[in-house]
């Protein structure tokens, strides 16, 4: 099908002709099909057209009234564009639809800690980790992760935080070294610390 062949130009990497393919599928189906507006938006934000990737999810919206999806897609592109104060409440919009799903707590984690509301992104981030414990690994088809962007010393030590508060310990050490390498010295606040401690 159209769909289909687009979906191998997007794992291909091809976003324009990935692009071409999904709007012949939409027109194919008459335009009122949310999940491949969805598809559509992605491939846009794969070529960081932002602009044209929210129009799609917005369309995703407009037709699937209880798709969480592209809410949290069009909060990803506000993030992206270092609107992250913009990106939260879509973000929360897509938690409000769709509670269970790890990465869009991931995503508002994400956010929170770039507004530097640390228990905040902690939250999210346990929310997130209890949800999916391979949240950090896994890559959704219909839904985007964020990375982190220029990620800091301080990120990884509440990442490591986090872990810490789950019992993982292995990666909670993991994320904690890294902390280390990138130069965090905050000691005190690692030994005062009640979750590192359960470690």
């Amino acid at each position: 099908t159209l769909e289909q062949r687009a979906d191998i130009f997007m794992a291909r990497k091809s976003y324009p002709d990935a692009v071409d393919f999904y709007r012949r599928a939409l027109k194919e189906r008459g335009n009122a099909d949310a999940a491949l507006w969805n598809k559509l938006g992605i491939a846009y934000q794969q070529q960081m057209d932002y602009r044209a990737a929210r129009r799609a999810y917005q369309q995703a919206v407009r037709y699937g009234k209880t798709f969480a999806e592209p809410w949290n897609n069009l909060g990803t592109t506000y993030f992206l564009e270092d609107k992250v104060k913009k990106s939260i409440k879509f973000y929360q919009r897509a938690i409000k639809i769709n509670s269970a799903n790890a990465s869009f707590h991931l995503n508002l984690g994400t956010s929170f800690y770039y507004r530097k509301k640390f228990a905040e992104a902690v939250e999210e981030y346990r929310t997130a980790l209890t949800l999916d414990p391979n949240v950090l690994t896994d890559r959704s088809s219909v839904g985007t992760v964020l990375q982190a962007r220029g990620a800091d010393a301080k990120y990884y030590f509440y990442l490591a935080k986090v872990f810490a508060s789950l019992g993982r310990a292995e990666e909670a050490v993991r994320y904690l070294r890294r902390a280390f390498e990138d130069g965090f010295k905050d000691l005190k606040s690692l030994d005062e610390d009640s979750d590192f401690q359960k470690i």
